[in-house]
């Protein structure tokens, strides 16, 4: 505990600059539904929640990641692996920084639909930034009241159809062949509102092998029936064929030539090709009595996928070969009964609802080879239905006691996984069975109102993290489904302040611990197969740091730290080491710090400059492969519009890693063959213009 005593002091630090501020005059405080369910202010809630606005967001920025977006955000590690063929890689203190590829242990949703698989495992790239109306970002034990693997929440919301109808159209060019396209329409009037934005995305990319083609459509219609009600359907598409992959590279490697990719990923022609659909139904009611919301949802994705198993590697009869080929069918409901109860000096709001999600696999293996040609769909390996079921009621509840807040959730999280094995020749056993996960989540919180300037707040919860379908799929005896894994499981603790230390300006300080009993970590890793065990606890403890504020009419700061001690508390075996008690959990930097200083003098003209400093990253349990080495990196944007009736041109300008440094983007943790290291880009241009036409 000795690095969080060093920071208690802190708190003492801001209380005079509270006082002073005491009789200032604020902005409104954004609201936030993420944690609550309901509309609150996030300046009362016994837990860390960030609202992202869309100016903050996408201005001046490419609009392609995610990773654009959230660096202002305490807790979180975003890592951009210059690799579309694999996604973004996000952990928030901690959860999720093992994934091998897509987000995992983080709920991640869009207008309230899971972009994560019910097992946990979602990608980022079908939310389509252009359409954004703010991110909300939860981190702490209240996250767990969004189920299973819900070590922390991103939750994205597109804008609604209003004002005038307006036409838009934009393009960019930047460095390494990469360009860019949009077209747009969007408008509104109380009854209706519609929006409907098309994207296309083309890029030869930094690494060798590594180009990528994204085309996104997302549509999104509005409907007031009457005063207390509203309706809202949605289409989103993503359409990415051929994505190359130029996979991890060992050090030495990086050292010969950053740029290069795998000569594996050449050799087998490493790519990825996915299609995904997507329709949502979201309604909302009021009553006298309180307000009831039900979201409905339902898709298909497609992946084929080539990997670069050896041709050796797939002899045993249980090796399901290497090319991937599946198509998910989904589908899902959550309902939920809001209502509040007027107690005269007290107010207490319930929450009540239900959610279920499903999906299944209709899932192949192939052989990547057929004779002494490599990097093609093979003969059949594997034939499977996999399902993956969750359900979970809850219920939450807040409580107003004039300066104290109380907030508590209770949640039952059910998961079950089913697998019918279709494939059973020879030696290749039938691997069919089911497993069910089940858990009972608390979480409890206090929020109490020191000033009107200084709030302090403590909470406390129990989380779970089951394994993911891939998780599971090869941790059994010799490569069979592992249904004896058990799922991880989790206690938070985390106290902290919101202060506001001058008129548009606040701050939120937190620290945290986290022990996890059961910490899902790699057994083996060999023939591009990783089994997994529970093997591990582990411990994290840390503190996070986010300051806002508006330094004058023209300037605006954004200031978030991060610092986290994430190391093992128990010694286990893997691949056949022993990682001792105090190794350092890979993939998670002991510290973090992003900076952020806007201009705006003048209407029509704004720049910024932005910078982000990482501690160096372990890239394996054992901590004796070599880190990734610290970086510090600084970006600068400007932005210019014009407006001529009813047109409004646009011009952007941005340098991307200012100084040029050599880096590593991202890490893959605990490769099988020590590629473990993705290089970024060096010092990148970006240029975009565009023209809105906005009807009387």
């Amino acid at each position: 505990m000795h690095r969080l005593r060093r920071c208690v002091w802190l708190p003492t630090l801001f209380l005079p600059l509270a006082a002073q501020a005491e009789n200032a005059t604020y902005q409104a405080d954004p609201l936030v539904v993420t944690g609550s369910r309901y509309q609150a202010s996030g300046w009362q809630l016994p837990f860390s929640v960030n609202r992202i606005d869309t100016e903050q967001a996408t201005l001046g920025k490419p609009g392609v990641n995610l990773s654009e977006a959230l660096g202002s955000v305490p807790g979180l590690v975003v890592q951009n692996r210059q690799n579309y063929a694999q996604d973004l890689q996000i952990s928030s203190r901690g959860f999720g920084a093992r994934s091998a590829f897509g987000i995992r242990g983080i709920k991640l949703l869009a207008d309230g639909v899971p972009l994560s698989n019910p097992d946990g495992q979602g990608q980022a790239a079908t939310f389509d930034l252009d359409t954004l109306e703010r991110i909300e970002v939860l981190r702490g034990p209240f996250a767990s009241v969004y189920g299973s693997n819900s070590g922390g929440v991103i939750q994205l919301f597109s804008r609604d159809g209003e004002g005038a109808p307006k036409v838009a159209l934009d393009t960019s060019q930047a460095a390494y062949g990469t360009s860019r396209t949009r077209v747009s329409a969007e408008g509104g009037n109380d009854r209706a509102g519609f929006i409907i934005n098309r994207s296309h995305f083309e890029t030869d990319g930094y690494r060798d092998h590594s180009g990528a083609i994204l085309d996104k459509t997302f549509a999104k219609l509005t409907l007031y029936p009457d005063d207390a009600s509203k309706l809202s359907l949605s289409f989103s598409e993503l359409d990415q064929n051929d994505t190359q992959d130029p996979q991890g590279l060992t050090w030495s490697q990086v050292q010969s030539d950053r740029r290069a990719a795998a000569p594996s990923a050449l050799q087998f022609d490493t790519r990825k090709t996915v299609d995904h659909r997507q329709f949502a139904l979201n309604y909302e009611r009021s009553f006298t009595a309180g307000t009831w919301q039900s979201t409905v949802y339902s898709g298909t994705r497609r992946v084929i996928q080539y990997q670069s198993i050896p041709v050796a590697a797939q002899t045993p009869a249980s090796q399901s070969g290497g090319v991937i080929d599946f198509e998910r069918r989904f589908h899902g409901i959550g309902n939920r009964w809001i209502q509040s109860f007027d107690l005269g000096s007290s107010l207490l709001t319930v929450t009540t609802g239900l959610d279920y999600d499903y999906s299944r696999d209709d899932r192949q293996g192939y052989e990547n080879f057929v004779g002494s040609t490599l990097g093609v769909k093979g003969n059949l390996r594997r034939d499977e239905r996999n399902e993956v079921t969750s359900l979970s009621p809850y219920l939450q509840a807040a409580w107003q006691l004039g300066k104290l807040d109380l907030q508590a959730g209770l949640r039952h999280s059910e998961v079950k996984f089913k697998v019918d094995d279709r494939f059973i020749q020879g030696n290749n056993l039938d691997d069919s069975g089911s497993v069910t996960y089940r858990k009972l989540t608390p979480t409890l919180g206090a929020s109490y109102a020191l000033l009107s300037n200084l709030n302090v707040y403590a909470s406390w919860g129990k989380g779970l993290e089951t394994p993911t379908l891939n998780e599971l799929s090869y941790s059994g005896p010799d490569n069979s489904f592992g249904f004896d894994l058990k799922p991880a499981t989790s206690e938070q603790i985390e106290v902290g302040l919101k202060a506001r230390l001058a008129q548009a300006a606040s701050l939120q300080l937190a620290l945290f611990q986290i022990d996890t009993d059961d910490e899902l970590v790699v057994e083996s890793a060999s023939g591009g197969r990783s089994r997994f065990q529970n093997a591990a606890q582990t411990r994290r403890r840390g503190v996070e740091l986010a300051l806002e504020s508006r330094l004058s009419d023209t300037l605006r700061a954004n200031l978030a730290y991060t610092q986290i001690a994430a190391t093992y508390s128990k010694d286990f075996t893997s691949n056949g080491r022993l990682i001792e008690d105090g190794n350092h959990l890979p993939g998670i930097p002991a510290r973090t710090l992003y900076g952020e200083l806007a201009w705006q003098p003048v209407e029509g003209f704004s720049t910024a400059v932005e910078g982000l400093y990482r501690s160096k990253l372990y890239v394996e349990d054992s901590n004796t492969a070599k880190a990734a080495p610290s970086h510090a990196l600084f970006n600068w944007q400007a932005r210019f519009e014009q407006k001529a009736g009813a047109l409004t041109f646009n011009q952007v300008l941005r340098i991307d890693n200012l100084l040029d440094r050599e880096y590593i983007g991202s890490v893959i943790v605990g490769d099988g063959n020590g590629r473990y290291y993705e290089p970024g880009p060096e010092r990148a241009w970006y240029v975009g213009a565009g023209v809105q036409y906005q009807f009387d």
